[in-house]
C-alpha cells in the first residue's frame, strides 16, 4: 500500500464547501439561519425538544453542568476511560470527578460499580457512549432516579447510536454531541447540546452568548455567560452533511464486519456490541495482548502506511489528576488502565475503502504472527 491511510479523515464534498462559501459571501458569519437549521436538524433526528449549537463538544458538557448548578463541593460520577474533556469540565466548575472503572468488553462505564461510588455529595453522572457504542443507559437512568441524580450523556462519538431503538443523548437531562473532525459529521470544531427541558434550554442559550437577553426591547445581560457560539459557516457545513449520516453509519458497520472477520484474535480482543444497542463506529478499538508492545506496534503499522493510535485516556492516570488525587489506578481502575495502555484505534470512516481495511487486517495479522 503506497498511499498512507490516515486514522481519520472528514468526508467533505463540493456541495458542503459551496454552502460554506455562500455563508462567507453573505456576511452573516455568527448566529445566522444555519445555526437555527442545524439545531432543528438535530431535534428532528433525535426526536428531542431543544438543541443548542455551541463552539465545541467540551463547551456543551461545561454548560450542562453550569445549567444544573453543579459547583464546588459537589461530586460527579464519570467513567475512568474517556477523552479528558469528560472529567476536565467537572473540575472547571469546581466539583470533583469521581471515577468508575469500565467494562473491558464495551469500554463503557461498568454499571455494577456506579452505586458504590455514590455519596451524599454526588449530584450527577456523566456516562459516555464510548467510541460510538451506546452504554447501558436505561440501567444508569434507573440508578440516577433511585439516588435523585442528574444525567448528562456524553454522546460525543455517538450521533445516530440507539439503545433499544431510542437515540442516545435523549435519556438524561442533557445529551452532548461533538462535531470534531474525527466524528461522522464535522464542522471542524463544534458541538450540540440536547435537552427536553424548557428551562434548561433557555439557560443554555443565555450562557452560550454572554448571558444576553432582550428586555423591554433592549439588550441586557442577565447571567455571567460565555462566548460559546458557533459560526454560521460551521453550522452550514454540518447541515450539508446531515443527509448522509445514516449511510455513513451503515458503511462503517460494513467495515467493522470485515475487521471482525479478518482480524486474528489470538493476540487481539475485538470490540463487542450488546444486543440492546447499536454502534456508530467512530472508532474501531481493539485491545492488544499485553505480551505485545503496543507502542512498537503503532510504529510498525505507521511504517506500513497505516495510521493508528491509542483510543482514549485512563483519565485518573493522567498527570493532572495523578498530581491532584494520586489514585492507585492499577487497583481502582484496572480495565481503564488496560484499555489505555493496550488499546489500539484502527481506521474506520467514510473515505477508507474495504480494500484498505483488508490491507490493514493482513498487515496487522502478519506483524502479530
Amino acid at each position: 500500500m503506497d498511499k498512507f491511510i490516515p486514522l481519520a479523515k472528514p468526508n467533505i464534498l463540493d456541495k458542503d464547501i459551496a454552502l460554506v462559501v455562500e455563508v462567507l459571501k453573505s456576511g452573516m458569519l455568527v448566529q445566522g439561519k444555519y445555526v437555527s437549521e442545524l439545531e432543528k436538524t438535530f431535534t428532528d433526528l433525535l426526536s428531542a425538544k431543544h438543541a443548542s449549537a455551541l463552539s465545541n463538544g467540551t463547551a456543551t458538557l461545561h454548560l450542562a453542568l453550569k445549567a444544573l448548578d453543579i459547583k464546588a463541593g459537589d461530586e460527579v460520577i464519570v467513567p475512568a476511560f474517556s477523552y479528558m474533556a469528560t472529567a476536565n469540565v467537572v473540575e472547571l466548575v469546581g466539583a470533583k470527578p469521581v471515577f468508575v472503572d469500565i467494562d473491558i468488553k464495551t469500554f463503557n462505564i461498568d454499571i455494577t460499580k456506579i452505586e458504590a461510588a455514590i455519596t451524599s455529595k454526588t449530584k450527577a453522572i456523566i456516562p459516555v457512549h464510548e467510541f460510538g457504542l451506546a452504554c447501558d443507559i436505561e440501567a444508569i437512568m434507573s440508578i440516577a432516579k433511585k439516588h435523585k441524580l442528574f444525567v448528562i450523556e456524553d454522546a460525543a462519538c455517538a450521533l445516530g447510536a440507539k439503545y433499544n431503538n431510542k437515540h442516545v443523548g435523549t435519556f438524561g437531562e442533557f445529551g452532548s454531541f461533538s462535531l470534531h473532525p474525527r466524528k461522522a459529521i464535522s464542522s471542524g470544531e463544534g458541538g450540540v447540546l440536547i435537552t427536553n427541558n424548557n428551562s434548561y434550554d433557555k439557560k443554555i442559550k443565555l450562557l452560550r452568548n454572554h448571558g444576553t437577553e432582550i428586555i423591554d426591547g433592549k439588550m441586557d445581560f442577565t447571567e455571567f455567560g460565555f462566548n460559546y457560539r458557533i459560526t454560521d459557516f460551521q453550522a452550514a457545513l454540518v447541515v450539508s452533511q446531515m443527509d448522509r449520516l445514516q449511510k455513513s453509519i451503515e458503511y462503517k458497520n460494513e467495515l467493522a464486519l470485515i475487521y471482525n472477520k479478518e482480524l486474528d484474535q489470538k493476540k487481539l480482543q475485538l470490540p463487542f456490541t450488546p444486543f440492546y444497542t447499536s454502534h456508530t463506529w467512530q472508532t474501531y478499538h481493539v485491545i492488544v495482548d499485553p505480551s505485545v508492545n503496543r507502542d512498537e506496534l503503532i510504529i510498525k503499522l505507521k511504517e506500513s502506511n497505516i495510521g493508528v493510535n491509542y483510543g482514549a485516556q485512563c483519565m485518573p492516570f493522567m498527570q493532572s489528576f495523578k498530581q491532584k488525587y494520586n489514585y492507585d489506578c492499577e487497583k481502582l481502575f484496572p480495565n481503564a488502565l488496560l484499555a489505555y495502555k493496550h488499546g489500539l484505534a484502527l481506521p474506520i470512516y467514510d473515505l477508507v475503502t474495504k480494500e484498505q481495511i483488508k490491507y490493514i487486517t493482513t498487515t496487522l495479522n502478519k506483524i502479530l504472527s
